[in-house]
């Protein structure tokens, strides 16, 4: 690094800082070169690091405060002002330990636009368009296109989630392709839950995407070791409704440990040691799983976490690979427990 500075300075090299435990956000927002508006600032249900078009993002933020609310707002309009906006800019933020980080800004729409103009009901993506032309934000609420207030609350919680081609594609060995979710964009579409609590939004943008959420029947559980005790809470809870947990070696001693109690699964090197033992794969053959969760640990998935997800992709069984995804997932289980998910009209959703 220091060779390279010296051998040419004017092309520095720079050096990205991970953030661990972050908590990711886009923001897209109207700017006409001195008022801003911001459309919409959704919160991604997956941690940061995993690809923004892949990630399941919520309208309102459910987890961000009132103070860093205003802190991007604030933020918003001075990158907005600084790159001359005039219409739309999407920005990326990352929430840290409370401190807020500017992941990147796009002075252009985001493939967001869409699902933040049906989760609020404004039509951003015509205000931009009248704002490039001379427009002000000012004019626009004047004349009814855009609310009164510097951000769009809309009716409701809407859950945008990715649709994934894991069942679409094969390998050349035969085997499935891997699920886990990473910094390299593999979605082919999107569809979005909307409803009064996240629990139900995000249920109903399961279906759509990827098949229903379980109500019962039995879940194989398998966590890498830094995602132990972020799940515990969530594990606990899906015990409380009734599942039968199966877990390996080394989560099944953790969550012992803590009062939760599972069923003993082998790993798939274990089974070739002992053909007697019940591996998880066994168990989706059979169809005795109803939702697989499996957070490998890096970039790299090992042998039998990749084994035990694309066993689940060819079966149409549901696969989560964050900790995010488990929470929102025993939130959704939880509504679809207590009540029928009803549908209505997006202008019915939005009419007062």
């Amino acid at each position: 690094i220091e060779i390279a500075s010296q051998i040419n300075p004017e092309h520095p090299v720079l050096i990205d800082k991970f953030l661990d435990d972050a908590r990711e956000l886009d923001v897209d927002a109207l700017f006409d070169g001195r008022e801003i508006y911001i459309a919409g600032i959704m919160e991604h249900v997956e941690e940061a690091g995993v690809h923004s078009g892949d990630s399941a993002c919520v309208i309102p933020p459910q987890s961000i405060t009132a103070s860093l609310q205003s802190e991007i707002v604030a933020a918003s309009k001075a990158l907005a002002q600084e790159i001359g906006v005039k219409g739309l800019i999407n920005i990326q933020f990352a929430i840290s330990q409370s401190k807020l980080y500017v992941i990147e800004a796009n002075p252009r729409a985001s493939r967001t636009v869409p699902f933040v103009s049906k989760a609020t009901g404004v039509q951003v993506a015509k205000a931009a368009a009248l704002i490039a032309c001379g427009k002000s934000i000012s004019d626009l609420r004047s004349a009814g296109l855009l609310p009164i207030g510097e951000m769009g609350i809309g009716r409701g919680i809407a859950v945008k989630e990715a649709v994934l081609p894991w069942n679409r594609f094969r390998r050349r060995d035969g085997q499935g392709v891997d699920s886990v979710l990473g910094p390299e964009m593999k979605s082919t579409g999107e569809v979005r839950g909307l409803a009064d609590s996240f629990g139900a939004a995000f249920a109903k943008s399961q279906i759509a995407a990827f098949g229903p959420l379980p109500k019962e029947g039995a879940i194989f559980i398998s966590l890498s070791d830094k995602d132990k005790e972020a799940s515990l809470t969530a594990v606990r809870g899906l015990k409380e409704l009734g599942f039968t947990l199966h877990a390996t070696a080394g989560t099944r001693e953790y969550l012992s440990k803590h009062g939760v109690e599972t069923l003993l699964v082998a790993k798939h090197a274990e089974k070739e040691k002992n053909p007697n033992a019940y591996s998880a794969v066994d168990l989706i053959a059979q169809n005795k799983i109803s939702l697989v969760i499996n957070t490998p640990f890096g970039r790299g998935a090992q042998r039998d976490g990749r084994m035990i997800r694309t066993s689940a992709v060819q079966r149409g069984i549901s696969c989560i690979t964050t900790v995010p995804g488990l929470k929102a997932a025993v939130e959704g289980i939880k509504e679809l427990r207590r009540e029928s998910l009803t549908a209505k009209s997006i202008q019915d959703w939005h009419r007062v």
